[in-house]
């Protein structure tokens, strides 16, 4: 069963190298499964594919941030996967470095690249003890990473040090109160990946608490219901016809605070550098 602790100390430390191999091999074996995807992994269609969906479902994502805000900025995307969000901060004139603990992310990130014609530079690394100099980057991405990393406190110490004062962290983590939990308790609905060996869940205080070394932080629900494209039968009909429309008629501010998804966009103290920036 996968972890699912939420603390800010250092408990558990002990056994945090062979819970990172866990989640290692995990991601090793995982991270090209997509199943919207009907293309082989690895070619240009597949990632075309993975990208518009991620995009349709995760429909905030291009509201909130500006991924051409970073032209000739340095932007390190952290637990980059393979690579389709650091694509268009790269397609925006970013320089981008993508790092992630999966090999094989690595593998598909550079290749996914090198089919679009962009500049990017890639590393297999842990995010919880970064190979990377401090004050280094302007911005620090870190979407679908921090819930699945043993220490999510040891990683945001490490995004905070890299980053360049003034410089913004734009970070995503699992809401303990989302309504994709209440429907998973309910009606067991589907979360992606809750098999992982690690999986926190966040309250948004929880959340701001971890975020305490920067000077500014916003906090943001998001990713509200979408219909399902991937799922069939029954059970995934009722959910798009009836749950989607009827929760998003809802009054959003009433539901707000149950977003799957919280977005935080966090500022490092100290001089600002000038341009870029997200949406909020």
């Amino acid at each position: 069963m996968p972890s699912t602790t939420i603390g800010t100390g250092l408990s558990g430390a002990s056994s945090a190298p062979a819970r990172l191999d866990a989640v290692r091999s995990y991601w090793d074996a995982h991270v090209e499964d997509w199943k919207a995807a009907t293309s082989p992994a690895g070619t240009l269609p597949y990632f075309e594919e993975t990208e518009a969906y991620r995009f349709e479902k995760l429909d905030y994502l291009a509201k909130l941030v500006d991924f051409n805000g970073y032209a000739g900025r340095h932007v390190l995307d952290l637990g980059c996967g393979i690579g389709n969000d650091a694509a268009r901060f790269a397609r925006g004139g970013a320089e981008v470095t993508g790092i992630d603990l999966a090999p094989r992310a690595i593998e598909l990130a550079s290749r996914n690249f090198e089919l679009r014609g962009l500049a990017g530079c890639f590393a297999v690394m842990n995010g919880e003890s970064l190979d990377l100099p401090d004050a280094s980057f302007d911005l620090v991405y870190c979407h679908t990473v921090l819930h699945f990393t043993p220490r999510p406190e040891r990683m945001i110490h490490e995004i905070h040090r890299v980053l360049r004062p003034g410089g913004t962290a734009i970070l995503m983590v699992v809401n303990r109160r989302s309504w994709l939990r209440i429907m998973h308790r309910l009606a067991k609905v589907e979360i992606d990946h809750l098999a992982a060996p690690v999986y926190h869940w966040f309250t948004a205080e929880q959340f701001a608490h971890l975020l305490a070394p920067f000077t500014a932080v916003q906090i943001v629900p998001e990713r509200f219901p979408v219909p399902t494209k991937v799922h069939k039968g029954l059970k995934a009909r009722l959910f798009n016809a009836l749950f989607v429309d009827g929760f998003n008629a809802l009054p959003r501010v009433w539901v707000r605070r149950y977003g799957h998804h919280l977005m935080a966009f966090a500022t490092k103290g100290g001089v600002p550098s000038d341009g870029g920036g997200s949406r909020r």
